[in-house]
């Protein structure tokens, strides 16, 4: 299923700060793990990603480094901030209590 492309504006950044709690990531490590933790329902590819990515540490959210890899080329690798954190945290709540609602009304859950 394919989400659409005003809810994947919410969700994605969301996504994306859950993933980097686990540890930091490259960008690619994001896409591949994207696609497989949610069986290709939140895939995104590289073009979509990478903005996303960029706001994302604008924000504050999130911090990159960069590190030369055996191959010789550069990859940037990005980790959470505890600001980041805290949006994190606080997303959290709002999609609970929206599952919760939705769930009240018949739309999610058993």
């Amino acid at each position: 299923m394919k989400i659409e492309r005003e809810l994947m504006r919410g969700v994605g950044p969301v996504a994306v700060l859950r993933l980097l709690e686990g540890g930091e990531k490259y960008g690619y490590e994001l896409v591949a793990a994207l696609d497989r933790q949610t069986d290709g329902v939140l895939a995104m590819g590289q073009s979509t990603l990478y903005p996303l990515l960029y706001n994302l540490e604008a924000k504050g959210l999130i911090a990159s480094r960069v590190e030369t890899v055996e191959s010789g080329r550069e990859r940037k690798y990005y980790r959470l901030t505890s600001s980041g954190k805290k949006r994190l945290d606080h997303e959290r709540e709002q999609w609970q209590a929206v599952t919760a609602a939705m769930g009240k009304l018949g739309i999610v859950g058993g």
